[in-house]
């Protein structure tokens, strides 16, 4: 591989707080380093698209603060076809661009993964960004402590009303496929109950824990539902139970995409500059087809073939430890 001179940077899938910070990372130090950089707008759209645009160090200038991503995102179909990727290859060279940071989740890592077996001269490096914090081969992802902290600020609130008026609220949070955010979320706020698509069975359970709430006459109660439970959602949840517990007065309260914006902690900030810093460093060393991420506080660099291959699974005993504390 020779000498890298021209780097392309995208943000693609679903946006996270703190990749702004990811993109100014990577801008930062492939300008430091010498190099040149192009965002790619709209993530794998605006690369067959040719949405391309040169970015300066004043590009990033006052982004840290800011959600979402100054590059925008998108899902790509097209991308998704061999003649998409090919159209993809060609406007990258035809651009200059002889390697690639792709700041996203488990879809953008598989996209990249695809795209690297197919044109092995343009190395593609990717950045963990997603709120759901579940890619195999790094602790945390760009935008989940934030999420967390948006989660727990809102439960907090909802808290408060609920042991007001005796209610039992049903909260439901992100994650179609990962329970990360409501396991987590559900420690740190307290729920006396937490369902998540990883755990089976766990409505069959939920009655009973209820009823040994209200037995210990607790003014309110929490549960937190991930989005992809089996169960089908806080509403069909809260349907199932209402009629055992007419004493409380069941409500729903859905989160949806508040958990995606917001301004990024200061963990997301860090850790994306950090991120981003890495992927250049990992571009210079020859790496390709690899991510960089977080493992036991350092960075650490995976290939995407395990990235892809390997789930990342919640601790089963932090379920335990929520039954446990809930009492």
């Amino acid at each position: 591989m020779g000498k890298i001179k021209r780097i392309g940077v995208l943000t693609s899938g679903g946006d996270a707080p703190g990749m702004n910070a990811a993109i100014r990372g990577v801008t930062r130090t492939a300008l430091y380093y010498g190099m040149e950089v192009v965002g790619i707008r709209y993530g794998y759209h605006g690369m067959i698209h040719k949405d391309f645009v040169d970015m300066k160090a004043n590009s990033v200038s006052n982004i840290l603060a800011r959600g979402g991503t100054i590059l925008k995102t998108a899902r790509s179909k097209e991308f998704m076809e061999a003649e998409g990727r090919k159209l993809a290859y060609e406007n990258l060279k035809e651009a200059g661009i002889d390697a690639v940071v792709v700041i996203g989740g488990d879809g953008s890592l598989t996209g990249a993964r695809v795209f690297c077996d197919e044109y092995y001269d343009i190395p593609f490096v990717g950045i963990p960004g997603t709120i759901d914090n579940d890619i195999y081969g790094t602790d945390y992802t760009i935008g989940y402590d934030t999420a967390l902290n948006t989660v727990v600020e809102a439960v907090d609130k909802i808290r408060d009303t609920a042991g007001s008026h005796n209610r039992l609220f049903f909260i439901e949070v992100m994650g179609r496929d990962a329970g990360f955010i409501a396991l987590s979320s559900g420690i740190a706020c307290g729920a006396e109950a937490i369902l998540i698509p990883e755990a089976h069975g766990q409505i069959s359970n939920l009655k009973e824990y209820l009823h040994k709430d209200f037995k210990r006459n607790k003014s309110s109660n929490i549960i937190i539902v991930a989005e992809g439970d089996e169960s089908g959602g806080a509403f069909a949840i809260a349907e199932n139970v209402k009629d055992d517990f007419k004493d409380f007065d069941v409500r729903v309260s859905i989160l949806g995409h508040i958990q995606r914006g917001g301004t990024p902690s200061a963990h997301d900030r860090v850790t994306a500059g950090k991120l981003g810093f890495a992927a250049v460093e990992a571009l210079m060393d020859d790496q390709k087809s690899v991510m960089v991420g977080y493992h036991n506080n350092e960075i650490d660099q995976v290939p995407f073939r395990k990235v892809i291959k390997h789930q990342k699974n919640v601790d089963p005993e932090q379920l335990q430890m929520v039954e446990i504390l809930s009492y």
